[in-house]
């Protein structure tokens, strides 16, 4: 998918290392699991044409964090260290016919326990 391969590759720019993309546990999945220092990331991508309604980035609601909240707690489980540093991001592009892709990075978009 082009908008999972511009946000790996932002990743990339930015010093992290991808761990795993399009990962599925059990019946849960996330876009991109990457690493930088001692921080893993898990970043949900989400793309649009336009943002005339909401801006992609804006578009994780309640049920999709809870899913990705699981599907940490799984991928932790399995591969995860106890003392490991985690956080959920979210990148949003934009990407409007016959323009240049616009991404937007939200670091720690939300945490593990609902607020």
């Amino acid at each position: 998918m082009l908008a999972e391969d511009l946000a790996a590759r932002h990743l990339k720019k930015q010093g992290y290392r991808i761990l795993h993309r399009n990962i599925r546990l059990d019946r849960f999945e996330m876009d991109i699991v990457a690493q930088k220092a001692d921080t893993v990331v898990f970043a949900e991508v989400r793309s649009r044409s336009d943002d005339s309604h909401t801006a992609p980035e804006n578009t994780v609601q309640h049920a999709k964090q809870q899913h990705l909240r699981e599907a940490a707690r799984r991928y932790l489980a399995r591969f995860g260290e106890e003392d490991v540093y985690y956080r959920f991001d979210v990148i949003g592009i934009l990407m409007a016919p016959g323009e240049k892709p616009q991404l937007t990075h939200i670091e720690n978009a939300f945490g593990m326990d609902p607020e």
